[in-house]
């Protein structure tokens, strides 16, 4: 990093800094460069192949398992009629287009931007795909701690069929390049400081993506990239109030639409806002202010008169990306092993650890607990630990509800009359599926009744101390009588990038399976279904046509998760 500040004081002659040396597994795009451009050039030479065949095997088999537990994600929400996915493909199908790209379960090709929306919406919408905490102290300045998840896959399968050229190998690639790029902007900028939906730095990654996988220039991508910021930047009033709606979920599709859009554009010759990271009025540096004022989350000089605030000045970050090795931020995201927001997967494994040390918990009935007591750290206390979520009345609300997680997974214990003898098959046994969340569930009076035997307590500073490295989460159940369990602290649960005691293959092959079935009535339906995924790396251009597609009409039935979808009042 030294290195790359000595060559800018040569002049800054370079916006954009290669390898200094052969050994080097990274790429540098200082804080007073062109980092639009900078981020097109990454994704053009990444994906093209210009670093070699330098990646390590374990960033191959990870990006390879992200995706596919993406796509049951999103196939099974369908499956289950979800509303938004399922209104977006609808929608989506109402675009047809022979030189675009396909919905999940469609043989049909849409404009490329809708089948993006359709995807990506059912991917997100049981929150059950990978998530990033957007934190890697190995890197200076790359602690910001912003969230983020696993949604974008579709944008690169997308272009596979647009383009028809592509196959597994390359699209793998490209995945890795786009989770690359999102995960380091988590990584140097915290959206979510500033009230900005997490779903921004995704969009900017898939501009950069599709773009470099179209044959887009540098420029025509920069052009992208500032259309995106600069017209469509969510907020987090998707996700403001007890009660959560549509929009929260389907965040990152939208803002995924708008980007493959604003990279069409830029490819028909629209010129978008040029170096978009150091424009003193892009949300980078007007919440981040780099000349003129001191930065501030809470006091911001943006007085028209302070002229040197809206002047030239460099963005509030340098981003370095990776290359080659295993040191990709995709290495460092984290699986859900069933439905729950992530926050609550020390909770979990902390109950999984007591309902195995101790058999008789579940045995003995809700009646013989008297109080669950969970310590949590910040955000994780504040948000899914909020007591305002002890009672949620949608599924939205509930899978954010700490107090509703762990209260379905002990009951589907108590339910059992016991768990299986280690924690790796109690996980098993107890993961929460989507069924777990539906509208018979949601108001399930066991369920509630245990609810309501949870408190919260905030572990203070030496908790959040450890977050992001960790989830430092406890649980403490009291019987009556007086008797307690503990789990001790837990910190790298199952799923997490930093767990090491779990089998995680076991375990999404178990995830994969529970959801696969919503979707296909036969066994052999689902493995052919799942085979390409799990070899996507060996495909063939033509084959990534397919990818997505099953027969659905044959699909099994499953009545509407929620109930009933609402009435839509006009035909599209």
């Amino acid at each position: 990093f030294k290195l790359v500040q000595a060559a800018l004081s040569f002049g800054n002659l370079f916006s954009f800094l290669p390898d200094l040396c052969s050994k080097m597994t990274t790429v540098t795009l200082p804080a007073d460069s062109n980092q639009a451009q900078g981020l097109a050039q990454y994704a053009i030479d990444f994906i093209g192949g210009k670093y070699g065949e330098n990646i390590d095997e374990s960033v191959w088999e990870r990006i390879e398992q992200f995706h596919t537990d993406s796509v049951m994600c999103g196939v099974s929400a369908l499956a289950m009629q979800t509303n938004a996915p399922s209104c977006l493909r609808e929608e989506a199908l109402t675009y047809p287009d022979p030189k675009g790209a396909k919905c999940f379960g469609s043989s049909v090709k849409v404009a490329p931007e809708k089948a993006v929306v359709a995807n990506a919406s059912a991917v997100r919408e049981w929150d059950s795909n990978g998530t990033v905490f957007g934190y890697n102290p190995a890197i200076p300045g790359h602690t910001a701690g912003e969230f983020g998840h696993n949604d974008f896959y579709g944008v690169v399968v997308a272009a596979a069929q647009v383009t028809g050229d592509v196959c597994g190998k390359k699209a793998l690639r490209a995945m890795i390049c786009l989770d690359e790029i999102r995960g380091r902007l988590a990584e140097v900028f915290s959206l979510k400081s500033y009230k900005i939906d997490h779903v921004v730095h995704g969009a900017i990654a898939s501009a950069a993506v599709y773009g470099a996988l179209l044959g887009a220039s540098a420029e025509q991508i920069e052009s992208a990239i500032g259309m995106t910021v600069a017209h469509y930047v969510p907020f987090r009033a998707i996700r403001a109030g007890k009660q959560l709606s549509d929009s929260k979920g389907a965040s990152a599709a939208i803002s995924t639409e708008a980007a493959v859009l604003s990279m069409r554009r830029a490819m028909n010759g629209f010129v978008g806002p040029k170096d978009i990271f150091r424009n003193p009025e892009a949300i980078f540096r007007f919440f981040e202010p780099t000349t003129g004022t001191t930065a501030s989350q809470d006091n911001i000089d943006i007085t028209l008169g302070n002229k040197v605030r809206w002047g030239p000045g460099p963005s509030p970050f340098n981003i370095v990306l990776s290359h080659s090795g295993s040191d990709f931020a995709v290495c460092g995201m984290h699986f859900k092993l069933g439905l729950y927001e992530h926050q609550s997967a020390g909770a979990l494994e902390g109950l999984i650890a007591a309902l195995v040390n101790n058999p008789k918990l579940a045995s003995g009935g809700a009646e013989g607990i008297d109080n669950i007591n969970i310590v949590a750290y910040e955000p994780a206390f504040g948000i899914i630990g909020d007591p305002a979520k002890k009672d949620p009345k949608t599924r939205q609300s509930a899978d954010h509800s700490m107090a509703f997680i762990v209260s379905r997974m002990l009951q589907k214990a108590i339910k059992m009359g016991g768990v299986p003898a280690s924690n790796q098959e109690a996980w098993k046994a107890l993961m929460l599926a989507p069924q777990d969340y539906g509208k018979e569930a949601l108001f399930d009076p066991a369920t509630r009744a245990l609810m309501q035997k949870i408190d919260f307590a905030h572990g203070g500073p030496d908790f959040d101390a450890k977050y992001p490295d960790g989830i430092p989460t406890s649980i403490e159940i009291t019987l009556k009588g007086g008797k307690t369990y503990s789990s001790g602290l837990v910190m790298y649960p199952p799923g997490h990038a930093r767990n090491t005691s779990a089998d995680l293959k076991d375990l999404l092959l178990t995830k994969n399976k529970m959801l696969g079935n919503i979707v296909f009535t036969e066994p052999a339906s689902l493995e052919k279904f799942l085979k390409p995924l799990n070899a996507i790396k060996s495909l063939k251009p033509e084959e990534m046509q397919n990818i997505y597609s099953f027969d659905w009409d044959k699909k099994r039935y499953n009545p509407c998760i929620d109930g009933e979808r609402p009435k839509g009042s006009a035909k599209l």
